[in-house]
């Protein structure tokens, strides 16, 4: 499916069409799914993500805009989020800090769902960055850590941090434009 019709479905379904919304969720759910379960790397947890991501989709989608980004760009931030929680609310009850040691600092590849042409792309733009700007970004994006734990994980100053993502993600749009 092209961006052009989730631009499509997403309208309709900011207009409570649940067709339209039948119609997005089995053309994202499998990608979103992915990104839950990288983040998650539970399945009753990824699923539990994702529905609760679909309902606030659902529920929100008047709220996209086609100039910020693509459809599919807007829901896995969505899904992300609701994912960064879950792992806050976890280790909160059961009283405990995850360890940032047990990831590896070195970026690790993310596994590719899809064959789809976005995934090529963004694998090939992602290559294209510095490895600095692409660590950061993969643990930001990849791994769902906030830019304080990206600078307790690396030893990096906070302002480094926020710069070498702000200028990935700059490039990543350049590249992804071409």
């Amino acid at each position: 499916m092209t961006e052009q019709d989730h631009q499509t479905l997403i309208r309709a379904v900011a207009m409570g069409e649940q067709d339209a919304f039948q119609q997005l969720y089995e053309s994202t759910s499998s990608r979103l799914y992915a990104i839950a379960m990288q983040l998650l790397r539970s399945p009753e947890r990824a699923d539990e993500a994702l529905q609760e991501a679909y309902v606030k989709i659902w529920h929100n989608a008047g709220e996209y805009h086609a100039g910020r980004g693509a459809v599919i760009t807007w829901m896995g931030s969505i899904v992300r989020y609701r994912c960064i929680d879950m792992l806050r609310s976890i280790s909160r009850k059961e009283d405990r800090q995850d360890s940032l040691d047990d990831m590896a600092p070195e970026l690790a590849e993310a596994p590719v769902t899809e064959e789809s042409s976005d995934y090529q792309a963004m694998e090939h733009c992602l290559a294209q960055l510095e490895s600095g700007e692409r660590q950061l970004v993969h643990l930001a994006y990849y791994r769902g850590l906030t830019h304080s734990e990206i600078q307790n994980h690396t030893g990096t100053p906070l302002g480094t941090v926020k710069t070498w993502i702000r200028r990935g993600l700059q490039a990543l749009k350049r590249c992804l434009e071409q």
